[in-house]
């Protein structure tokens, strides 16, 4: 259980892409004790270059400052595989109160005539793009970035937990990793208001980058701590899989949202393995003793997750439409406050 820490440590990871495996090694070690005892850090030391952000964030500052219809254009209700615009109130976590925020979702950018998509499944498949010169080009170049240092860091979890280094890169092949972007208005009235509610990340781990405060994790005293934005770094918690994996040693930490008065930005790389990969806590944790946690694939527990949580797909299961995959976990079984209310 991560501890009462009252901050987030920083960790240069350029190590893990020196010629010495020594240095690899040793980065790994950091972020491993950094995921083990606090379950949250930023990363300093990537290949991602500031040019790339600030053309992202002005691509996305461009269309969400596109009138409603246009931006409607892209709804993801339209899509058949959770792609598209998020207008405020869609997005709601344990039954909260509606997000203040708008998001745009996408993902690994697959043909229409790929097998998976048209087998149906609910997470593979084309993005969808808004008519905006070279939005979808700058979107994508950067979700490749982050992909590249996601998979670093996969390869640096596995090092520090003394694990084969392909335990769990073998599996990120084809991923539904999600690239969100988001935006959360200015408002001079706001007083520490809910910007999105307390949650776990259902991935392996996420890659953030925001452009304002706003960010609280929960440690494992009850306490929310600040994760202010650091220039030249990305924040990094661990998620749900990891979680699962590592049978509670490495703990998906509770995190929300604080609303502030500033206009705010926020790019989550949300990381996952290939989609009908079966999670279960390895070996060396499902024999310490103690009780193992049941097994999850992990992009039925990433849609699972996600169809509780927007009201789009909400209403296709309170009708009947739509049906969660079996062995499905209520939202809230993860992270700091789970296990807290136990």
């Amino acid at each position: 259980m991560s501890g009462a820490f009252q901050s987030v440590p920083v960790i240069d990871i350029s190590g893990l892409r020196s010629a010495d495996i020594a240095e690899r090694e040793r980065v790994a070690a950091e972020l491993g004790a950094a995921a083990r005892e606090v379950g949250f850090f930023y990363i300093s030391g990537t290949a991602v270059s500031d040019e790339l952000f600030e053309k992202l964030l002005a691509a996305t500052k461009e269309f969400f400052a596109l009138p409603m219809d246009q931006k409607m254009a892209s709804y993801i209700g339209l899509s058949s595989c959770h792609r598209g615009y998020v207008p405020v109130g869609e997005e709601g976590f344990y039954g909260d109160k509606p997000d203040f925020k708008e998001a745009f979702d996408t993902a690994l950018d697959l043909p229409v005539d790929d097998p998976d998509h048209l087998a149906g499944n609910p997470m593979l498949g084309p993005n969808v793009w808004p008519d905006i010169p070279g939005f979808a080009e700058t979107v994508t170049a950067y979700y490749q970035a982050a992909l590249s240092v996601g998979r670093d860091l996969l390869w640096a979890f596995a090092v520090a937990l003394q694990e084969d280094p392909d335990t769990f890169t073998r599996h990120a092949t084809k991923t539904p990793s999600q690239l969100r972007l988001i935006y959360y208005p200015y408002n001079p009235d706001a007083e520490d208001a809910q910007g999105i509610g307390a949650h776990t990340d259902y991935e392996c781990f996420t890659l953030l980058k925001p452009t304002a405060p706003g960010l609280e994790v929960l440690n494992g005293a009850g306490e929310w701590i600040d994760v202010p934005p650091i220039p030249g770094t990305f924040v990094v918690n661990v998620g749900d899989l990891l979680e699962l994996w590592t049978n509670g040693e490495y703990v998906a930490t509770s995190h929300r949202v604080r609303k502030v008065k500033e206009e705010r930005y926020s790019f989550p790389l949300f990381f996952n393995v290939d989609y009908h990969t079966v999670v279960q806590p390895l070996p060396q944790f499902a024999a310490a003793g103690g009780p193992s946690r049941p097994a999850l694939v992990a992009g039925e527990h990433l849609f699972a997750q996600t169809a509780q949580t927007f009201a789009y797909l909400r209403s296709r299961l309170e009708s009947g439409d739509l049906v969660l995959p079996e062995g499905s976990l209520a939202t809230g079984t993860f992270g700091q406050e789970a296990l807290q209310s136990k």
